[in-house]
């Protein structure tokens, strides 16, 4: 008998990078699950461009609705997982949200800073809690080449400043410093964690910004001289996932053209 398919959830994943991590993880041979929080089309789109890319015929993929910031909801994301699969052998914590508007440090509401900081920080950490005593209690015959693993998609914001969406940059060092948590307290029971720390991607979230880092690029910013692509970041976790860094748990691993390169 061939072993069982490795299952993936992937946080977010209807559009943006999430999308791109799918399609690339499908390439390992990966059943996915792609979570989303309202738009259900965009999530059978990502299934629909996974299949092309999917690696072996047994391999499935479901589209799981969502809100990572809710409590029942990360039960049941998780639940409905292990119910269909019967596994999971990686997390990746994708999902994020800006603020809805960018306002300056001194006019930043409690309201946006809650809502960003639930999305963005409190529901990665508490997923990652549920699916750890998951593992921790079932222990799961490890099917990925990099065995059981977390990934945390960060931002460069979690070191650069933006003052006029501070509650962003604050929610992504928080989740920096989730995922040296997990990898600190996992690490002994062979669990690897890597934050991947993508740079000025193209994706909706920038879509309104897109003349102030082109701007950017053009006055050196990025020396590679291009925005970011959700297939580079997939490209990444692919790898994590592939075990290329078996030994690197707790690695923050940059995707962002050498933007944060410390320069003079």
């Amino acid at each position: 008998m061939p072993d069982p398919t490795p299952v993936v959830l992937i946080t977010g994943a209807s559009r943006g990078l999430g999308r791109g991590i799918a399609q690339r993880v499908s390439e390992l041979g990966c059943s996915i699950v792609v979570n989303y929080v309202a738009n259900e089309a965009a999530a059978s789109e990502t299934i629909d461009l996974c299949r092309k890319k999917q690696a072996r015929p047994d391999q499935q993929f479901i589209a799981v609705k969502g809100d990572v910031g809710k409590t029942g909801d990360r039960e049941a994301l998780v639940g409905k997982t292990i119910e269909t699969f019967g596994r999971i052998d990686a997390l990746v914590n994708n999902a994020g949200i800006g603020p809805k508007e960018r306002l300056d440090l001194v006019e930043m509401k409690e309201d946006s800073f809650e809502h960003v900081m639930t999305t963005n920080l409190e529901g990665p950490h508490f997923l990652t809690q549920r699916v750890a005593q998951y593992w921790l209690k079932d222990r799961p015959r490890p099917l990925l080449p990099g065995g059981l693993a977390l990934v945390f998609i960060s931002s460069v914001s979690a070191e650069m400043v933006s003052t006029n969406r501070g509650e962003y940059c604050m929610s992504k060092a928080g989740l920096s410093m989730c995922a040296k948590l997990w990898a600190t307290r996992l690490g002994p029971e062979g669990i690897l964690v890597c934050e991947v720390r993508p740079g000025i991607m193209a994706t909706d979230m920038t879509g309104g910004v897109r003349q102030k880092y082109d701007a950017l690029m053009a006055g050196g910013a990025i020396p590679q001289k291009r925005w970011g692509e959700p297939d580079d970041v997939g490209l990444v976790v692919k790898a994590i996932l592939s075990g290329h860094v078996p030994f690197s748990t707790g690695a923050v691993i940059h995707v962002d053209g050498g933007l944060t390169i410390p320069r003079l």
